[in-house]
């Protein structure tokens, strides 16, 4: 084929793609318009602490080592991996919270200790997470959303029922206790929509929480970033940074390059990893597939207010991961997505990758990645980010019964605005669309365009959906795609 292939973005999804059209022989360059390669997994270094920006969940690990087999390699050949145990610390209340651990038989045991017969309950909700999980990453997910027929196989349509159910209503027919209904129902979360509206098929999301478990690449997921851009390096790749695209070139219907900071760099073929729907205003309007309509009428996934904190003291009492439950999870979803607006009481997420790895943060220190789920678009001021710190740093600094606040050496913020800067994210949104029942396969935006011969798309708002390993699959569902018609 040997093309000149220009990728727009540098997020997981373009680092995918790149290094596989690369192994192809074409030529390729990435053009990334912030300064450094990882687009939202991106790393922050302050006063000598380390933070992801982005990503902080590894999980499953299986779609990682798949990705670099494909080209003969091993993650250890990039990063190392450690699995986190306990896995991560759910707080419901002071002195009231479930550590999750790194084993399926403790877990087990976790639940039996809560509610009576949850136990067994919970290994035959796994069994058949696991199941969909087969079916999922072995049938599906490495299918390019062309058309319904991807989804119809002997295996899914034993699981028809499971599609048009959801994970709520599964979870709350098995288990009572409101505290294991939660935790049970936080994984779909990263599919970006409510577990009511998530369908049941989607449990395969907590096989890959409780079966295959929470890793961490030694100095944080900037390695995954790192490893990827080596691969991408050794296949022949160039990157180019602080490089902003302003328009994509086409005539009589057919990509011819793009204008990146005022001069017209010239390519065979377009993948824009970049946010789905900015790239499409970067054509002109006839040679847009999607109206500003539709993207209206989508269910995006949250955006997230984000904190990164510096500690001049350990923190006690947390773990690696940490998710702070101790108010109403339904109404804080409400508040996302039925009726968007900031949060009555957030829940929120805390990570401090110091525990560890000592050298993300100095001596005796610790650093804290906070993260507030948020509905997209909505207001974002200064004032509202330091009311909403304030409202999750007293409830910490309850829950984990110590004093933070006099600690803070400093802290950096994201929100909306920033998303919308950064990655010219749709309505600032964090995780792109969600993956509803109408949201799913060949119902997302396609990876092909339609109307623009040699245009191509990858990432969470094209299929699978959101998350890294689902990025993952994504480049190399669009690499296959571009030699397919070419």
């Amino acid at each position: 084929m040997n093309k000149k292939i220009a990728i727009i973005g540098s997020g997981f999804s373009s680092l995918a793609a790149a290094c596989y059209l690369a192994q192809k022989g074409n030529d390729v360059t990435v053009y990334e318009k912030n300064d450094s390669i990882g687009g939202r997994a991106r790393q922050l270094k302050k006063e000598g602490f380390t933070f992801d920006m982005g990503p902080s969940w590894y999980w499953m690990p299986d779609v990682f080592e798949s990705f670099f087999a494909d080209f003969n390699k091993k993650p250890s050949d990039y990063y190392h991996l450690t699995k986190l145990s306990p896995a991560y610390k759910v707080f419901f209340g002071i002195d009231d919270f479930i550590l999750i651990s790194d084993n399926l038989s403790e877990i087990v045991n976790t639940f039996e200790g809560i509610e009576i017969g949850s136990g067994a309950k919970l290994e035959k909700f796994i069994k058949n997470a696991q199941k969909n999980y087969d079916i999922a990453i072995k049938k599906l997910v490495y299918r390019p959303g062309e058309s319904i027929g991807e989804l119809i196989t002997v295996e899914t349509a034993a699981k028809i029922d499971q599609f048009f159910s959801n994970i709520s209503r599964d979870v709350r027919k098995q288990f009572k206790n409101e505290k294991l209904i939660q935790v049970l129902e936080f994984p779909v979360l990263f599919l970006g929509a409510k577990p009511s509206k998530t369908p049941s098929f989607y449990s395969f999301m907590n096989f890959a929480d409780f079966g295959l478990g929470t890793w961490q690449p030694t100095n944080g997921f900037y390695d995954v970033v790192l490893g990827m851009t080596k691969l991408a390096t050794e296949l022949g790749v160039t990157f180019k940074t602080n490089a902003n695209i302003e328009k994509i070139i086409v005539e009589n219907n057919c990509t011819k390059g793009l204008i990146c900071n005022g001069n017209t760099e010239e390519s065979d073929i377009i993948l824009s990893g970049a946010d789905y729907h900015h790239t499409e205003t970067l054509l002109e309007k006839e040679h847009r597939q999607y109206s500003e309509k539709y993207w209206s009428n989508k269910t995006f996934a949250p955006s997230s207010l984000l904190f990164y904190v510096g500690f001049d003291k350990k923190i006690k009492n947390v773990e690696h991961h940490n998710l702070f439950f101790d108010v109403n999870f339904n109404k804080h979803a409400e508040e996302i997505y039925d009726n968007p607006k900031w949060p009555t009481e957030p829940l929120f997420y805390a990570n401090f990758t110091s525990i560890t790895n000592e050298k993300t943060a100095p001596e005796g220190c610790e650093n804290g990645f906070f993260l507030i789920p948020i509905a997209p678009g909505i207001e974002d001021t200064e004032a509202l980010r330091e009311l909403y710190f304030n409202k999750i740093i007293d409830r910490f600094e309850k829950l984990t019964n110590q004093d933070v606040r006099k600690n803070i050496i400093f802290k950096e913020s994201f929100c909306v605005k920033d998303f919308i800067k950064d990655y010219n994210s749709y309505k600032g949104n964090a995780y792109g669309m969600a993956n509803t029942l109408l949201q799913t396969a060949f119902l997302r935006p396609k990876l092909k365009s339609k109307k623009v011969k040699n245009l191509y798309f990858t990432g969470q708002l094209t299929v699978p959906g959101p998350g890294v390993p689902p990025a993952l699959i994504s480049g190399k569902l669009v690499s296959d795609l571009i030699e397919k018609y070419q």
